[in-house]
């Protein structure tokens, strides 16, 4: 059984526990709400982007581009995007099982992030390109990355080049996804803005001029497509992490408190029961002497 000095010396423990993931979940907190916002303010430009390319590929009917060939896939490139840091709950073991989903034997990776390099390099997997980026990511680096998976998919490398990610929906929650990155189509699943509609898109008979030419125009916007999605892909991952490594420090700071007070009780409880049988004890000897 435990002594009042061995629970004294566990309760000192967890309180300087505590006061680290304390404030661990305030900087994790005042990180993410900056990351956030930068997620949250970069969709509606990345969806109008998005309406735009379907818009301008669909009214150039001879528009033909490397980057929209598709093939027979016999290897794959996947763009892996993970957290630079722990702590941070099951977010990078979810989004590790999407990864090991792809064949190791016909899978190239590029990664972002210490712990996506980290994972492939432990399984044991085929790494092509390791990149970094920070808590506030930008777009430099995921030109960088881009243009790395576009190098691959020209060059023929690679027939398609998938994206695995954590996309962000709330504090409380946010997806490993696996999306597709090239060759570029239609990704109809992607949400459109309110004012743009899929049958608005549709019935837009609009005619297009094109200077200096549909193929130098569409050319630059999809190169600019694929830059800003992976632009947005690097923000919803970090607001993600940061999300999830606050929610994690309330936890074990909300756990730490809780174990706090059972261990006060029970010093209560032994302390109060020592004080108990000293005094039984004196009472019984005073007794005992008269």
């Amino acid at each position: 059984m435990a002594s009042t000095r061995d629970i004294r010396r566990r309760i000192k423990s967890v309180r300087s526990t505590a006061q680290i993931t304390k404030a661990m979940q305030m900087v994790a907190a005042s990180k993410m709400r900056k990351a956030q916002q930068a997620a949250l303010n970069g969709r509606p430009f990345m969806q109008l982007l998005y309406a735009l390319q379907r818009k301008a590929t669909t009214a150039a009917v001879d528009f033909t581009d490397p980057l929209l060939e598709a093939r027979p896939v016999r290897k794959t490139a996947v763009i892996l995007v993970g957290g630079d840091k722990g702590l941070c709950g099951a977010l990078n073991s979810n989004l590790f099982r999407v990864a090991a989903q792809f064949d190791p034997a016909t899978t190239l990776f590029i990664t972002a992030g210490r712990r996506a390099a980290q994972y492939i390099a432990r399984t044991k997997r085929q790494l092509h390109a390791e990149f970094a980026y920070g808590d506030s990511p930008r777009y430099a680096e995921a030109k960088a990355m881009a243009a790395c998976a576009r190098d691959l998919f020209l060059n023929r490398e690679v027939d398609a080049v998938k994206v695995v990610a954590t996309r962000f929906v709330n504090t409380l929650t946010q997806e490993p996804v696996s999306l597709d990155y090239l060759p570029v189509a239609e990704v109809k699943g992607m949400k459109l803005p309110e004012n743009i509609t899929e049958e608005k898109l549709a019935s837009d008979y609009l005619e297009f001029i094109f200077e200096p030419s549909a193929e130098a125009f569409l050319g630059y916007l999809l190169s600019l497509y694929l830059n800003v999605f992976v632009y947005q892909v690097l923000l919803n991952a970090k607001a993600s992490e940061q999300s999830a490594r606050m929610v994690a420090m309330k936890n074990a700071t909300d756990n730490a408190n809780s174990l706090i007070e059972d261990l006060t009780l029970h010093y209560n409880k032994l302390r109060q029961g020592k004080i108990t049988t000293e005094l039984s004890e004196i009472v019984g000897g005073q007794q005992a002497n008269e």
